[in-house]
């Protein structure tokens, strides 16, 4: 990258954003802008730096050749059928501010882009890639303004089709998905999802959640033992991690998993090799890892009870789910949903809500998100008994006077 593409963008780009996995590239890349009195961001990965471009007002976007999430070329021809008013540079984080491609030669063939940048490559990985590199997947999913929902998910909130969006791109692949969120969001739903749409669709799913497990238990639950390993143990166990072999394990509530065993499970993320209790011998799983939380890991780093090590395995590739107080244009579409889903089990026909009823639900702040949100529809439903149309006054107490009809009476 020379000296004049520095001040181009300066004088013509409002914003700019770096993307790569390598801190010290990154660090070094914002000086050289900042000092050039350029506005500009860092990301660490391809579905990062893509979000930051659709929420932002980017027009210059610097790429890492080797980012540990997505594929180059299938990102620059995401980037330019959605925003091709950015303009883009592929650089070379081991040599310097090397372009590798300039933007304005750049193919607008994804395919012939994937070739062009292979063939620029050096036969050497830095060494923060030092693992594999995930094999391109044969083109991305049509990522068109209308996402379809995944698969067993309702809601068409901006900040959801964003969700929608980057968990069809991540899916086919076997990156590591780290998914936040608060308790109730659809952590798991989200994981389920990306599991169905990937190749190991056809294989396990295992769900581990390290908060429901006692401590003592969890590396036998995790790893498996051996007959004879412990007290107890007359017959050999198989860990759920093994279980999950050639599909895919989901790491619930990982933020609770414990100091001792988080060096364990990262030797797992790291060789793909779990040992069991009383063996010597490893075994080799292949396994797809989704993690999910409620918890801040960045927060809990920095305090010494989270590996910053584990963490930044787990987060190749981050998604957050927002709470449902902040989507509120989803609440009806997902009360509804459940309402069917209920009226189907219950042998009856489809009920619906009164325009008070939905405004209530609008209204309130559903401190338990999705998960509150089915529990008041299903209490609503029973208490309707063989009305057709539920009411705000078959919602709990505890919603207050915005289940009060009077109240929206006098508000309309």
């Amino acid at each position: 990258m020379t000296t004049s593409t520095l001040h181009a963008i300066r004088k013509t780009h409002l914003s700019t954003i770096i993307a790569s996995p390598s801190a010290v590239f990154r660090e070094q890349v914002l000086q050289e802008l900042a000092a050039r009195n350029c506005c500009a961001e860092e990301a660490f990965g391809g579905a990062e730096a893509l979000a930051m471009v659709e929420e932002g007002d980017c027009r210059t976007l610097l790429l890492d050749q080797f980012l540990p999430d997505l594929d180059v070329a299938e990102l620059v021809g995401i980037i330019r059928a959605r925003h091709p008013q950015v303009e883009i540079q592929v650089l070379d984080s081991q040599a310097g501010y090397k372009a590798v491609v300039d933007c304005k030669e750049l193919p607008s063939d994804s395919s012939k882009l994937f070739h062009l940048l292979q063939n620029s490559r050096e036969p050497r990985i830095p060494v923060e890639l030092a693992d594999p590199m995930p094999q391109p997947m044969p083109g991305p999913p049509a990522l068109s303004g209308d996402i379809d929902p995944l698969p067993g998910m309702t809601g068409c909130s901006a900040s959801m089709r964003r969700v929608y969006r980057l968990a069809r791109l991540v899916a086919p692949r076997q990156t590591t998905v780290l998914l936040t969120g608060e308790t109730g969001t659809g952590k798991e739903l989200v994981a389920r999802a990306l599991h169905v749409l990937s190749p190991r669709r056809e294989h396990p799913f295992v769900v581990i959640n390290c908060a429901a497990i006692p401590e003592p238990l969890l590396e036998a639950e995790l790893f498996g033992y051996n007959r004879g390993a412990f007290t107890g143990a007359f017959q050999s166990r198989m860990g759920r991690i093994q279980m999950a072999n050639t599909g895919t394990v989901l790491l619930d509530e990982v933020g609770d998993l414990p100091l001792s065993m988080q060096a364990k499970f990262l030797r797992f993320l790291q060789e793909g090799e779990v040992q069991r209790l009383g063996n010597s011998d490893p075994l080799r799983i292949d396994a797809r890892v989704i993690a999910a939380t409620n918890a801040n890991l960045p927060r809990m780093v920095k305090e010494g009870r989270f590996r910053d090590d584990l963490y930044y395995r787990l987060a190749v590739f981050p998604l957050e789910i927002d709470p449902l107080r902040l989507r509120r244009e989803d609440i009806v579409p997902l009360a509804e949903r459940f309402l069917n889903i209920f009226s189907q089990e219950a042998h009856v026909p489809t009920k619906t809500f009164s325009p008070v009823a939905a405004r209530a639900l609008e209204q309130y702040p559903w401190p338990g998100n999705v998960r509150e949100l089915r529990q008041v529809i299903e209490r609503a439903f029973i208490l309707a008994e063989d009305e057709r149309e539920l009411q705000a006054r078959h919602f709990p107490w505890g919603m207050g006077e915005l289940s009060s009809e009077r109240n929206f009476r006098t508000a309309g």
